[in-house]
Parts: structure tokens; C-alpha cells; sequence
């Protein structure tokens, strides 16, 4: 990464940005020239990222709430001149599943599908105009979860983000010929601030299920998005690439049952 300037005179929103993976991705693309709007419904906490951040700024941005978003991006593009990149990173947090599915309310699905869905569709939908006027540089890249591909649990999450990986497609149709890409990057576990105190699990789960022998970093998930916003991915579009280690390509559990 040292000396890569890909986004020399970008403007970029990365929502959920205050930490984890959108504070990752908030820096990584900083640190190839862009300028990044850091948002987040924790103002405090965005602001403290960005304030280590070179040409950052922050806002506060409620992904479920239209006039928020909608003033998110007119930021954006006021400060920074015009947007180039949106980053679907926001979601709402994981309640955990009963322990039968039918006892699992409404509100916990509808709750999960209005920030982790809706936010990225009501993101794109402000975005869009703006990205298509980026002169061939506009770009979406959304964080949506393995869960959208197989069965780790969590209803409603999974199911929320499946529908974005489905969205991600559809908008890359309906945005190809204005000049924008939409993709998505699908991670597997990643070290984030939800594992504080659990590291000794986090590396028992890197060791028995993970090919690659660790879990993710934010980090690991930045350098994907970089790629995918960047001319380097000029190519790539309507794609939802797995950045999980291997979890979903080798079944760890089967070849350790062939081989006792």
C-alpha cells in the first residue's frame, strides 16, 4: 500500500465508520488520498475516528432514517466537491435467536431489515446521482456476512444480509450504464470490538474452522473494499466477493470426521 494513491481526489462516505471495519475502511482509503466522511449514529465516536484520519470529517448519519441519509451525502458532496464512493457498512446490532424460531418477535426482524437493508438501499438510492456524475469513477461497495450464504445462526441478520447481497446485484444492472459499479465484500469472522474478552475463543475458531488458520482483521476486509472502489476493479461489477479465509470453500469439520 505504501505510495498507492487510487483514490487521489475522491470524496468517500463510509457509514458505520466510528469503528471495526468502517473505521478500517475509513482509513485505508484515506491513506491513498482520499477524502472520507466518516459517519455513524455514535456522532462522539465518528468524530473521534476521523479526528485521527488525515482530511477526514465526520457526521452523525441514522442509516434508517431518510432525511438523515439524505443529508449525509449533500455533506459529502459539499465538502468534498462531489462523491465518487459509497461504503455500505452500517448495521443493526445481532440480537441473538430463541431457541425455537417462532418465538422470535417481529421487531427483531424488522428492526434488522429497516438498518441493515433499507440503510443500504436508502445510501445507494441518495448516492446514486452523484456517483453517476463521478465521470466513470463511481462506485458502491456494501459489507454484507457469510451468513448471507450459509447457516451460522441469526435469523434475521442472514436474512438481511442475503437481500443486500440480492440488491447489490439488481443495482449493478440498473446502475451499469450511468457509469457505476456495485459490489459486495462477505466476510467471515472478524476481530471487532464484539469479541472484546473473547480472544482466546477468537483464535480456537481461527484454528478449527478457519483454512487459513486465524480470523479476519478489519483490516483484511478494508483492503478488499479498496480494491472494489478502486479503477482496479474497473471490471467488476454486481459481484459479491467472500473475504472469509477459506471457511466456506473447505469443510474443516468433514475432512477432520474422513480422517480420524
Amino acid at each position: 500500500m505504501a505510495g498507492t494513491r487510487r483514490f487521489e481526489g475522491y470524496g468517500v462516505l463510509v457509514t458505520g465508520a466510528a469503528r471495526g471495519i468502517g473505521a478500517a475502511t475509513a482509513r485505508r482509503l484515506a491513506a491513498e488520498g482520499a477524502r472520507v466522511l466518516v459517519t455513524d449514529v455514535d456522532e462522539d465516536a465518528a468524530r473521534e475516528t476521523a479526528s485521527e484520519i488525515p482530511g477526514a470529517e465526520a457526521l452523525r448519519c441514522d442509516v434508517a432514517d431518510p432525511a438523515s441519509v439524505e443529508a449525509a451525502v449533500a455533506y459529502a458532496v459539499k465538502a468534498f466537491g462531489g462523491l465518487d464512493v459509497l461504503v455500505n457498512n452500517a448495521f443493526a446490532p445481532v440480537v441473538p435467536d430463541h431457541e425455537l424460531f417462532e418465538d422470535d418477535p417481529d421487531d427483531s426482524w424488522t428492526g434488522q431489515l429497516d438498518v441493515t437493508l433499507m440503510g443500504a438501499v436508502r445510501c445507494s438510492r441518495a448516492a446514486l446521482p452523484h456517483l453517476a456524475a463521478a465521470g466513470g469513477r463511481g462506485a458502491i461497495v456494501s459489507i454484507g456476512s457469510v451468513n448471507a450464504e450459509a447457516d451460522f445462526g441469526n435469523h434475521a441478520y442472514s436474512a438481511a444480509k442475503a437481500g443486500l447481497a440480492s440488491f447489490t446485484r439488481t443495482l449493478a444492472g440498473d446502475a451499469a450504464p450511468r457509469g457505476v459499479r456495485v459490489n459486495q465484500i462477505n466476510p467471515g469472522t472478524v476481530a471487532t470490538r464484539g469479541w472484546a474478552g473473547r480472544e482466546a475463543d477468537l483464535a480456537a475458531l481461527g484454528s478449527r474452522a478457519y483454512p487459513l488458520g486465524r480470523v479476519g482483521t478489519p483490516e483484511d476486509i478494508a483492503a478488499a473494499v479498496a480494491f472494489l472502489a478502486s479503477r482496479d476493479a474497473a471490471w467488476i461489477t454486481g459481484t459479491v466477493l467472500r473475504v472469509d479465509g477459506g471457511l466456506l470453500a473447505v469443510n474443516r469439520h468433514f475432512g477432520e470426521i474422513m480422517n480420524d
